[in-house]
């Protein structure tokens, strides 16, 4: 028999939080997680046929037996993919739910061949720890605008646009390229809004 790649695996119990690919039957959970937060106008609210439609991109946190949280990596180039729809359960947050989401995430981008990824955050604060810089939102690709339409906030968006290059040797043996002064052909034009005195930005 083959294999379809949307089975999920055993989850360790003992009180860990433990990683793996969402499937069907998670919907429910992840319905509730989105709209929880898209009613407080943190993300943009997803119906049942979207998730369905793009669930290979979520990975899911089991907490004893039962999903927590969620996050997804949605393709949107050959070099470059979005972070989003990261959702965590109230009772299992301040456990490290959220950054085991968002590495996982990253390192599945890398092993993918992308160059880059990008979010668009309230808190830049907990992306800024795990790597990425802010960047401005006219500099991510027009695709990547594409749900921004559907948004109220739309006109006035308050939202922070924040990105992370992935040039690890991963990318690179994954299919990533390289550009002639060594920086990654995808991310080299992404100007960076605010970085720490004294580092350089990537190039515009």
């Amino acid at each position: 028999m083959t294999e379809t790649g949307c089975k999920a695996p055993a989850v360790p119990a003992g009180g860990a939080v433990a990683l793996r690919k969402a499937v069907m039957g998670d919907l429910p959970v992840l319905l509730r997680l989105i709209n929880d937060n898209a009613a407080q106008g943190l993300m943009l609210p997803r119906s049942e046929f979207e998730l369905a439609e793009n669930l290979r991109d979520f990975t899911v946190a089991v907490l004893e037996g039962q999903p927590v949280g969620c996050c997804a990596l949605h393709f949107y180039s050959a070099s470059m993919g979005e972070i989003r729809s990261l959702a965590v359960d109230p009772a299992a947050r301040k456990q490290g739910t959220g950054r085991k989401l968002v590495e996982a995430l990253v390192e599945e981008a890398r092993a993918c061949g992308l160059l880059a990824v990008f979010a668009f955050t309230y808190i830049p604060g907990f992306f800024a720890r795990l790597g990425f810089r802010e960047i401005e939102r006219e500099a991510l690709p027009l695709k990547a605008w594409k749900d921004c339409l559907r948004c109220p906030k739309f006109q006035c968006c308050d939202e922070i646009a924040v990105v992370m290059p992935l040039d690890g040797p991963e990318a690179l043996a994954a299919g990533g390229k390289r550009a002639a002064n060594g920086e990654d052909e995808a991310v080299r034009w992404l100007p960076v809004m605010r970085v720490a005195a004294g580092e350089r930005g990537l190039k515009a």
